[in-house]
């Protein structure tokens, strides 16, 4: 009983990021839910009582995949500036091919004045790269202009250039400007000599979504 519960409250989560992602928070209701779904409504409302638990549920989600991303990288034994480059193409992947990730970014901007707020996608983003930065930074792997705070707030905002190229750009051309941004970042923000230690395009080994969905 426990285990067809968990599934069903998966379902939902996934049903809801589908809808959230397409058609916004405002579009998505529970009723549309429950017509993807399948469940009844006594089923939705057991595990969330409205649409902003949902909502919740949904980014909750969304942030574990970014953060289970990040910790097999970090096993692989990749250094914190190889991991900050992969996490971009992660998650230019991810917008395209997994919906959870593309409807917390959505859930994130369209919901930033709900009292109380949700979980907050860009907050985990920033989390992430500051504490990478700092890694980085004690490891003797960056400039000084990689150590301020300028680093960290050009990094930070490229997650919400990502949510707008994802969408505007065919994958292959997104990833072709993602590798040309971080040559040039590269210069800026690690020394000269180990600029080309570091591989700057996607590759296959970033980590399966469909496992993850």
């Amino acid at each position: 009983m426990q285990a067809r519960s968990e599934r069903t409250r998966r379902n939902l989560i996934q049903a809801g990021a589908r809808l959230f992602n397409e058609h916004g928070y405002a579009s998505a209701t529970l009723g549309r839910i429950v017509a993807d779904t399948g469940v009844t409504k006594g089923a939705l409302y057991f595990h969330f009582a409205s649409k902003e638990m949902l909502a919740d549920a949904v980014q909750q989600e969304s942030s574990a995949r970014f953060v289970d991303f990040l910790l097999r990288q970090e096993e692989s034994g990749a250094p914190p500036v190889q991991v900050l480059i992969d996490m971009t193409h992660w998650l230019s992947r991810a917008l395209r091919e997994d919906p959870v990730v593309g409807a917390g970014l959505r859930i994130t901007h369209e919901c930033a004045d709900r009292e109380p707020p949700v979980t907050d996608f860009y907050q985990a983003w920033n989390r992430e790269v500051l504490r990478l930065l700092r890694r980085a930074g004690e490891a003797g792997a960056l400039r000084a202009a990689g150590r301020g705070e300028g680093a960290a707030t050009l990094l930070w905002a490229m997650v919400c250039g990502l949510a707008a190229l994802a969408r505007a750009l065919p994958p292959e051309e997104l990833a072709q400007r993602l590798a040309a941004s971080w040559d040039l970042l590269l210069t800026v923000l690690v020394p000269r000599d180990e600029a080309a230690r570091y591989r700057t395009h996607a590759t296959n080994a970033l980590g399966d979504l469909a496992e993850a969905a």
